[in-house]
C-alpha cells in the first residue's frame, strides 16, 4: 500500500501551483470505494502531503458509495465542511 513510493511520484503540481493526486479506485463491481478512500488518505497522511501551506483540500467522490466507508474520516475530523454537489438528473437523487 504505498510503503515504498514519494510523494513527488504521486503528486503533480499544476496552474498556479494546485497540487492534484489521483486515486483510482477498486475495479467496478469488486471491494469497496470507501475502503479505498480511507486507504487514499491514510498513504496521504504517511507521505506528509497535508502541509500547512494548503488553503483548501478537495475531495472528489463517488455518491454511490454504498459502503459508507467515506464516512470514516468525516467522523475522525478530516473535513470541516462537506457540500454534496449532484447533477439535475434525477438518478443523482438515488445514488
Amino acid at each position: 500500500e504505498g510503503e515504498d513510493i514519494e510523494l513527488e511520484a504521486i503528486m503533480k503540481t499544476g496552474f498556479k501551483g494546485i497540487k492534484c493526486v489521483e486515486s483510482g479506485g477498486p475495479e467496478p463491481g469488486v471491494g469497496c470505494a470507501g475502503r479505498g478512500i480511507i486507504t487514499s488518505i491514510g498513504m496521504l497522511e504517511r507521505l506528509v502531503a497535508y502541509t500547512e501551506d494548503l488553503d483548501y483540500v478537495f475531495y472528489d467522490v463517488l455518491g454511490d458509495v454504498v459502503c459508507g466507508g467515506f464516512a470514516m474520516p468525516i467522523r475522525e475530523g478530516k473535513a470541516k465542511e462537506i457540500y454534496i454537489v449532484a447533477s439535475g438528473e434525477m438518478m443523482a437523487i438515488y445514488a
